[in-house]
């Protein structure tokens, strides 16, 4: 993969293939250790690993945020996000959070982009109707909180298809789909395109100095509260 890296990443950004086009081509990438050094060779940084260190380091701040905007009533649905901790308080949970809040906190629609997936519930042809790019994650049961405390399965969609499944975890599922986005030369979302900008700009530190005014603003403001 090493090998032919600048093949592949001439094919993707030059011709613009459909994923399924790229699956039958590069079949080895769609797998959560290559598609890691995948982005490692874009953007020589450590996926995971980078992603979750930024994100542990805003969540104190981005909770207590998220808590005075639903205090507020600026945000309702954060309310019954920040709920979920109050049940388990894990870590994995705060990290959660974080990340299914931030659309709701930005004013962005997530329904096309993030689905939870009951396991004995609709067909996944169903679930991933409309999804261009995003996440279904799965969990046992209904679900009657705003995401699931128990996940046993986080799965990527691009053109309503599952291209890598078996994510352990919401947080891992997020740095994959980011991922994805760049190896695959992907558009972020139109209806989510302020919270993956903030996860590109503020979680993972890329390119800090080109956030957009909102982000820049949204940055600014977090770090009063880690002061």
């Amino acid at each position: 993969m090493t090998a032919t890296f600048s093949q592949r990443r001439q094919e993707i950004i030059g011709d613009e293939p459909l994923i399924s086009a790229v699956k039958d081509r590069w079949p080895a990438l769609f797998s959560e250790r290559q598609l890691s050094a995948e982005f490692s060779r874009i953007v020589t940084k450590d996926l995971l690993e980078s992603f979750l260190d930024g994100l542990d380091a805003l969540v104190p701040g981005v909770l207590q945020m998220y808590g005075e905007a639903a205090a507020s009533g600026r945000r309702v649905r954060l309310s019954s996000v920040l709920s979920c901790l109050q049940k388990e308080d894990t870590n994995q949970n705060k990290r959660a959070a974080v990340l299914l809040g931030l659309p709701c906190y930005l004013a962005e629609d997530s329904s096309d982009i993030i689905r939870m997936c009951d396991a004995h519930g609709e067909t996944l042809d169903v679930l991933m109707s409309g999804m261009q790019v995003g996440l279904l994650i799965g969990h046992e049961g209904p679900l009657h909180d705003a995401f699931p405390l128990d996940v046993f399965n986080v799965a990527l969609v691009v053109e309503e298809k599952i291209i890598l499944h078996d994510l352990r975890d919401v947080s891992t599922g997020f740095a994959m789909l980011l991922g994805a986005i760049y190896c695959l030369n992907l558009e972020y979302p139109r209806n989510m395109k302020y919270s993956f900008e903030f996860l590109q700009r503020v979680v993972m530190n890329i390119k800090p100095d080109q956030c957009s005014a909102r982000i820049h603003g949204l940055r600014n403001k977090m770090l009063r509260y880690r002061m």
